[in-house]
């Protein structure tokens, strides 16, 4: 596995251009955090990314991903309008227009809500009807038949009273693919906060090199190497000068001004229980809530409550603030280059401060894909085709990436 990308890269790789292509499909698309790590390895083999289709509910998060891949097929909409059969069922005239339209693709990823699983998700917890969106992702590869899937989720998701993670893994492997699920450390793969993810990798079987299975293509934790601290990831950032509200950190309430101002009066990390809402000042495991990061440890996993205190461990180190967009944007992995929004126009945005606290919240770190794309180049699963379109090297600088269009 290479080193991570740098953080502070302002120039974008040309990601489109290279000796063959990787077509990918990217479900659950968000921002296009998981499609980046892609883009990421797949630069590494000079290879250039091509996106036959991302789709994502919402409309935020699909305007960045626009933004940020101006050649790939991005789609507002819902996975299941595009991959509506059941499991195991002849394909529905929707999935041959979508096949049609994608064609043969090489790699299926997608990250399905994963809100229904999380811990702290109290009402509808392991059985929510979005859960089940999960095996979609088992529909899509049995409609597209790629050479290899990655869905992530959220370590809970194997709770799941639908048992969806292991109904897909019974259907992945009818289809004829060696399946593996692990727990993967972030922190072991470069990124600046405790965050651990819930991977499972299917390989279709002639796809998989002699001697590999797909549990061994998923070891791409570096346990060597020493975890990446907050200094690392945002220390240069302490004293940018805001052009957008993307380096402006949010102005506390009354109450929370006093509780940082407490915290870096006597030099402290955790809140006592007396500075704390009432709410809050019994026996209770929430240690962090209110607390301040340290410079030489990494964040805690990053939300998007990351603007507030009340919310998490998301004071900054040095100063009586709480965490700025750009610095949770790093924090998740992503580099300068991957706007979030556009700082060349007035102030004036298509996208309100709170969609970008969501969409860097919900987004899943690059080097999480950057690792696992790797790993299956270098086993060549992924193999270049030599049929992609070639793109002029400034394509990408002419293209317009303007979110406030």
């Amino acid at each position: 596995m290479g080193e991570l990308y740098p953080l502070r890269a302002k120039r974008r790789p040309k990601f489109e251009g290279g000796a063959g292509s990787l077509r990918v499909v990217d479900l659950f698309a968000g921002c296009g955090g998981l499609t980046l790590g892609i883009a990421q390895a797949a630069h590494r083999h000079d290879v250039s990314l091509d996106v036959r289709l991302a789709v994502d509910f919402e409309a935020a998060p699909t305007k960045v991903f626009k933004a940020n891949f101006p050649k790939a097929n991005v789609q507002q909409g819902t996975v299941e309008s595009y991959f509506d059969g059941d499991l195991g069922s002849s394909l529905t005239a929707r999935e041959v227009e979508t096949l049609s339209t994608v064609g043969d693709v090489e790699l299926l990823i997608g990250g399905p809500p994963c809100q229904g699983h999380s811990n702290l998700n109290n009402h509808t917890r392991r059985d929510d009807p979005k859960n089940r969106l999960y095996l979609r992702m088992a529909r899509a590869a049995e409609v597209l038949r790629p050479c290899a899937v990655i869905i992530e989720n959220v370590l809970a998701v194997v709770n799941d009273k639908q048992q969806v993670v292991s109904r897909a893994i019974v259907h992945l492997r009818k289809l004829g693919y060696d399946v593996a699920t692990s727990r993967i450390d972030l922190l072991k793969l470069g990124v600046a906060q405790t965050r651990k993810r819930h991977i499972l990798l299917a390989v279709r079987e002639d796809a998989l090199p002699f001697g590999f299975s797909a549990a061994d293509l998923l070891q791409v934790e570096n346990h060597n190497a020493a975890p990446r601290d907050l200094r690392w990831a945002i220390g240069d950032l302490l004293d940018v000068r805001p052009k957008s509200f993307f380096d402006e950190a949010a102005v506390p309430n009354a109450d929370n001004q006093r509780r940082m101002k407490y915290l870096f009066d006597n030099d402290e990390h955790n809140l006592p229980n007396a500075q704390r809402p009432e709410c809050h000042q019994g026996e209770h495991n929430y240690i962090s809530m209110y607390g301040r990061l340290w410079w030489d440890r990494p964040s805690q996993t990053i939300t998007s409550g990351f603007v507030t205190m009340g919310r998490g461990r998301f004071v900054h180190p040095a100063v009586p603030r709480c965490l700025t967009a750009h610095e949770a944007a790093r924090i998740q992995g992503f580099p300068d280059y991957f706007k979030f929004v556009d700082e060349r126009t007035k102030p004036r945005y298509e996208l309100t401060r709170t969609e970008v606290q969501v969409i860097i919240g919900n987004a899943v770190p690059p080097p999480l894909t950057e690792a696992l794309t790797s790993r299956l180049f270098d086993a060549e699963v992924l193999r270049a085709k030599d049929d992609a379109p070639r793109f002029l090297e400034d394509d990408y600088a002419a293209s317009a990436i303007d979110l406030a269009c």
